[in-house]
């Protein structure tokens, strides 16, 4: 995936292009994704073509990112999914 400079996934990933598993049974409807942008929903990874969205965020959320790929399938106990970490990072944060 092609990640989005200065999203969220980009700066968990510290990368700009990554490579997680996949498998696209299910995608984004094309004729849905400007409305959706303009709600305010970022597609942060894109496949190479930019045909697929891989990634989104809700910037104005503390942490809400999905993907279609699964993270859980390269994350071992000591080098887990930026993702996961992400996510455990936020949470912990927020409980201050």
């Amino acid at each position: 995936a092609i990640l989005k400079k200065g999203s969220l996934v980009q700066k968990l990933y510290e990368k700009n292009k990554i490579y997680e598993r996949h498998r696209h049974r299910y995608e984004v409807n094309p004729d849905y994704i400007k409305l959706l942008e303009g709600k305010g929903l970022v597609f942060s990874g894109r496949s190479p073509d930019g045909v697929l969205m891989e990634f989104m965020e809700l910037p104005k959320h503390p942490y809400f990112v999905a993907t279609q790929a699964h993270p859980e399938f390269k994350s071992r106990p000591m080098t887990p999914s930026p993702l996961f970490t992400g996510l455990i990072k936020t949470a912990k944060m927020r409980k201050k």
